[in-house]
């Protein structure tokens, strides 16, 4: 008798799945995407070199952390990215210039990313994630334009942050930008940036930040759409973001989001934007659940 009982909760449940299964589906047909690429983080260890590289270094932004592989990992179904209070000595101490030619490392973490190995004109990009909401922390969802060389670099390449998460004025906030060529000046670029204060979230529900949200960008060749939790945060209109021909930017009607991006996936510390660091508990992790992306 419990065995037969047994055999029909199993079954019971694999319909149940079924059913959830052929609804979520349903619904991408009718809204008239399919996934062509996703990573549910399942495989305990590194992440798949056939998915996902990093950054390495002190890289942009004066920010505080030293990226690198090891604080990238899979666990228990998620992608942790975990920042961590080292001391360690700086390898390119002596060579490198300005705020990357520090003596010391003092904090580490992980920037992964699938530069040259996916890249996306187009689609609804779908994030789950669960961020750390701590003074300092800096975690972001955000895609660069592949074509990012030479008169291309940054911002003419487009970025596009799906999510940010910083102080703002002294008042933490999640941000939802683009960013693409824009001014006369090299490396200032034009934005299109909202800040929606965290205290917005915490009041629909005082546990937001122990929970995993779902970050959404549908991006078609009209416009940008970026979403958390199905509320829209912001949205671009692609008429207003062809960069202008500059002398340094020589090309007439380039519009960096009608171009291939690549997806990052990164925990910055401190830096221009992300705040002290003095109250921030280490190690903190960043996870996240799944990345789908839907054409």
């Amino acid at each position: 008798m419990t065995s037969s009982l047994s055999m029909f909760l199993r079954l019971s449940a694999l319909l149940l799945l079924q059913c959830f299964t052929l609804a979520a589906s349903a619904q991408k047909a009718a809204d008239g995407y399919t996934l062509v690429w996703h990573d549910e983080f399942d495989t305990d260890g590194p992440l798949n070199p056939a998915d996902w590289t990093y950054e390495q270094g002190f890289v942009r932004n004066e920010e505080d952390q030293w990226y690198q592989p090891e604080n990238a990992f899979c666990k228990d179904g998620l992608l942790v990215i975990e920042a961590r209070r080292e001391h360690c000595p700086n390898p390119q101490y002596g060579q490198a210039r300005g705020w990357r030619n520090r003596e010391f490392i003092e904090y580490t973490s992980a920037s992964v990313n699938t530069r040259d190995r996916h890249t996306w004109t187009y689609g609804r990009f779908e994030v789950s994630a669960r961020i750390p909401a701590y003074t300092g922390c800096w975690p972001a969802i955000w895609t660069l334009g592949q074509n990012d060389r030479g008169i291309y670099g940054w911002p003419n390449n487009g970025e596009i942050d799906l999510m940010e998460y910083y102080q703002v004025a002294g008042k933490p906030c999640i941000l939802a930008n683009a960013c693409w060529g824009g001014k006369r000046t090299k490396y200032n670029g034009t934005w299109s940036t909202t800040r929606t204060p965290y205290t917005h979230f915490l009041e629909k529900d005082a546990q937001w930040g122990e929970q995993f949200h779902v970050w959404r960008m549908d991006w078609t060749e009209e416009s940008i759409s970026l979403y958390l939790d199905d509320e829209l945060l912001n949205y671009v209109p692609l008429a207003n973001t062809e960069n202008p021909k500059t002398d340094f930017f020589p090309v007439e009607g380039y519009n960096p989001f009608r171009h291939p991006h690549y997806l990052l996936l990164n925990l910055a510390l401190g830096g221009t934007n992300g705040g002290p660091l003095d109250d921030t508990p280490f190690p903190c992790r960043y996870e996240i659940d799944y990345v789908r992306v839907y054409q």
